[in-house]
């Protein structure tokens, strides 16, 4: 699942960049695939917590799991709304270079692909990088909204595709929030403690956020 996550994010900027109406429907088509993990490894946790009574790091981990679960299963959903999105004009807009969609997602990108493999090595630093990395994409898109915001005041021809975009910039953000929950994840996996809420004590030299709770969209 986090394979198949992780190729729908990539597609999905990739038919924004390349303008590829076809990628854009296979990460669409994509999305069942990984909404039928989902279910299977729902169940599975289910089937695990109820024949074998887990303790100590194995708890924690059945516990995990299912959150992480949704969060990849919610990047992917994201994924999916990119593309479509994208095929409502099938092109980038003239404005597309000024805007920050780029940079953001470069950062995301990296931290998905971070947040995946502190996972599957049990890695707090690699895990404690995601999460400092989403102080920098708020940073981002804050700036980047102000720029969408001057295109538009520029020239009211550019509103529904600014608009668009401002979305789509926000759905990037969105991913930064399920990678930092996943990498939080790791932290209560390897060493039992939750960090949601505490991050100012936690990396006390850090420059990151108090909190980063994340809702649903």
């Amino acid at each position: 699942m986090c394979s198949l996550v992780d190729e729908q994010l990539a597609s999905a900027l990739q038919c924004i960049y390349k303008e590829d109406i076809d990628l854009a429907e296979k990460v669409i088509k994509l999305d069942d695939k990984v909404d039928r993990y989902d279910t299977k490894i729902s169940e599975s946790c289910q089937k695990i917590f109820a024949l074998n009574k887990p303790v100590s790091s194995d708890l924690r981990l059945l516990m995990a799991a299912p959150i992480i679960n949704y969060n990849l299963e919610r990047i992917g959903d994201i994924a999916v709304n990119l593309c479509e999105n994208f095929l409502l004009k099938k092109k980038k807009p003239s404005f597309f270079d000024r805007i920050k969609f780029v940079d953001m997602a470069s950062i995301v990108q990296e931290m998905l692909k971070n947040s995946i493999d502190s996972y599957i090595r049990m890695d707090v630093g690699l895990a404690k990088k995601v999460i400092v990395s989403d102080k920098i994409l708020d940073r981002l898109n804050v700036e980047n909204h102000n720029l969408i915001i001057d295109v538009m005041k520029e020239n009211s021809d550019n509103i529904e595709e600014a608009v668009a975009y401002l979305v789509m910039c926000r759905q990037l953000e969105r991913i930064g929030d399920h990678a930092c929950n996943v990498a939080e994840e790791v932290f209560f996996i390897s060493e039992g403690r939750a960090i949601k809420h505490n991050y100012g004590r936690i990396f006390p030299k850090e420059n990151v956020v108090e909190s980063t709770e994340k809702t649903e969209d």
